[in-house]
């Protein structure tokens, strides 16, 4: 009970209420353009606040935080270019969705289903937190491992139906993610002498160069008619259409929330599992999955907001971030002399603080992500002959902007051309992206595993699970793809 008011008091009060304002207004914004990550514009916040009380660049820096994950999904649905690596998977079928002159209504249902995964996010976080920290602290190499494997086997759904050019672009994706120095042993691997690439392939060039420059580029080349032109009398989705799909939001959001509460794994993985899991499950959409479906819209934008209480959850509890802002946002706190492991029991005020930020975060975001939609669609009137070159344009600006070197501009085109040549040659773009992300995963514990093995300690109660699990879901598929061809 006092936990409640002391949340409540937090509420009330004008500096918590204006920066988590603020801070979701300016994230849903900054996550709307490629090139500049959460990761990015939270570390800016943090140095900016760094001189603030903690009162109010807290609350900033968590509006923030819930904003940019919703943000990502704009630029995904309208041109194919997520603005940020949670938003990947919203684009499979966010984007069809607005070429069938539905973009609008995309975005409206885009922004529910974010507002009903933080709010689930924030609940698990308010009253499991102890609970899921204890599985989270269950995990061991082993565990990350199969996690990271089971990941892998989603190469079949974000390969539009090409399982074999999936694989080979995973492979790519897993390549292009080892080049650079080992953390493990020091050592430069397919470098080719080029010191530039000695701390590896940075993701976010890699993603502005894939999504960004390449979709410019095919766009460019494409002799397509204009895209359906609609005039959005209503972006706010229906009840029903919520009601109808609440099973998947809750399945959803309860999947975002454990694997965002994993170490390492963060909204990014939590929406693609969430989409795959979606794929394999619902068994009558009203369209194909990547031809418009609204589950898997609804799947990745539940999942990826849910996953900020979950990522949340081992940070407070363990010291440990569940992705790169919560990393961010430990460090900010370290700063302030909150070195405690567990902020639960050494500091409840500022994760009575946090509890708060949140809640006015998630109402500031169904505000805030339901405005502006009109204006956005319009950027579909814009003929492709100037819109594109502006994408370029933005990519090269963005890519310069992360670490003001001109190399990774240079990276990002060599991105661009590749996503173009895949486009091409109806090789999906997807998996490289795929393989990038969980490079660091599998990389690290496979070395771990290997040192540990034949040590019974590497093994946890959850491993014979995900095991099982790992060997199970590939013969699903292929029992579904034999009814389906039946």
């Amino acid at each position: 009970m006092q936990g409640f008011l002391d949340v409540l008091s937090f509420l009330i009060r004008p500096e918590v209420l204006l920066c988590a304002g603020l801070g979701t207004l300016l994230g849903v914004y900054v996550g709307a353009i490629p090139g500049l990550s959460g990761t990015m514009a939270v570390s800016l916040l943090v140095s900016l606040t760094y001189t603030w009380s903690e009162v109010p660049a807290i609350a900033l820096i968590m509006g923030m935080f819930v904003g940019v994950v919703y943000g990502g999904s704009r630029s995904a649905i309208l041109l194919n270019i997520p603005g940020a690596p949670a938003a990947v998977a919203t684009g499979f079928d966010g984007y069809p969705l607005a070429q069938k002159g539905k973009a609008a209504q995309a975005m409206g249902l885009a922004c529910v289903q974010s507002f009903i995964g933080t709010v689930l996010g924030i609940l698990a976080l308010a009253l499991l937190t102890p609970q899921i920290a204890k599985i989270s602290s269950l995990f061991k190499s082993v565990d990350f491992l199969l996690l990271g494997l089971i990941a892998l086997l989603l190469v079949g759904s974000v390969s539009r139906g090409n399982l074999l050019k999936g694989l080979l672009g995973a492979s790519l994706g897993l390549f292009l993610g080892c080049i650079g120095n080992t953390s493990q042993f020091s050592v430069n691997r397919f470098t080719l002498g080029i010191r530039y690439l000695d701390g590896g392939v940075s993701f976010i060039v890699a993603m502005i160069g894939l999504f960004g420059a390449g979709e410019a580029l095919y766009q460019l080349s494409l002799d397509q008619p204009p895209v359906r032109q609609e005039v959005p009398k209503r972006i706010i989705p229906p009840l029903k259409t919520v009601l109808k799909h609440l099973p998947l939001t809750l399945f959803s959001s309860v999947l975002g929330i454990i694997v965002g509460a994993l170490p390492g794994a963060g909204g990014d993985m939590a929406a693609l599992l969430s989409y795959d899991a979606a794929k394999r499950t619902v068994r009558k959409p009203e369209v194909p999955f990547g031809e418009g479906a609204v589950e898997g819209l609804i799947a990745p934008e539940t999942a990826n907001n849910a996953a900020i209480g979950g990522a949340l959850i081992p940070m407070l509890t363990l010291g440990i971030p569940g992705d790169a802002i919560t990393a961010v946002l430990l460090g900010a706190l370290s700063m302030r002399g909150v070195s405690h492991l567990s902020l639960l029991s050494a500091r409840p005020d500022l994760f009575h603080l946090i509890l708060a930020a949140l809640i006015l975060a998630a109402v500031f975001l169904l505000l805030f992500g339901l405005s502006g939609i009109r204006v956005f669609v319009k950027m579909l009137k814009i003929p492709k002959g100037l819109l594109m070159p502006i994408i370029l344009v933005l990519c090269v600006v963005g890519s310069y902007a992360i670490n003001m070197n001109v190399y990774d501009v240079l990276l990002m085109v060599l991105f661009g051309f590749l996503s173009f040549v895949f486009k091409r040659f109806s090789y999906p773009v997807a998996p490289v992206v795929l393989g990038l992300i969980l490079r660091n995963l599998l990389e690290t514990n496979t070395v771990r595993v290997v040192l540990l093995f034949g040590d019974l300690s590497m093994f946890s109660v959850l491993s014979p699970f995900l095991l099982a699990l790992l060997i199970a879901l590939p013969i699903l598929s292929w029992v579904r793809g034999r009814k389906e061809r039946v």
